[in-house]
């Protein structure tokens, strides 16, 4: 399993926006070989309630990398979402953890 994972900064004053197009275009991503699943999360520390965390399941990092970012569901899921962001988003990706409690 690969846990894909961004900081979202969405543009102030966007939040309810991006939220709509978020849930618009959560689908596109839910259909693709090798998706498990995905949180969306917001930030609560003071100041920044325009942070979002974004972590997504995957079975292989090729699923996301090839498979999603090269289909037409991620066209339009950067149409939707991408317009949101400043800066734009590192993406990265973990393995297997290393130590858990």
């Amino acid at each position: 399993m690969i846990l894909e994972s961004a900081l979202l900064d969405v543009l102030p004053g966007q939040e309810d926006a991006f939220l709509a197009a978020f849930a618009e275009a959560r689908p596109l991503i839910a259909v693709q070989r090798g998706f498990r699943s995905l949180e969306l999360r917001r930030c609560l520390d003071e100041g920044r309630g325009s942070r979002f965390l974004l972590q997504v399941e995957w079975e292989t990092l090729a699923d996301h990398t090839e498979g999603f970012r090269g289909s037409a569901e991620y066209r339009r899921w950067r149409e939707l979402l991408h317009r949101f962001y400043r800066p734009f988003p590192e993406v990265e990706h973990y393995g297997e953890p290393v130590l858990s409690a």
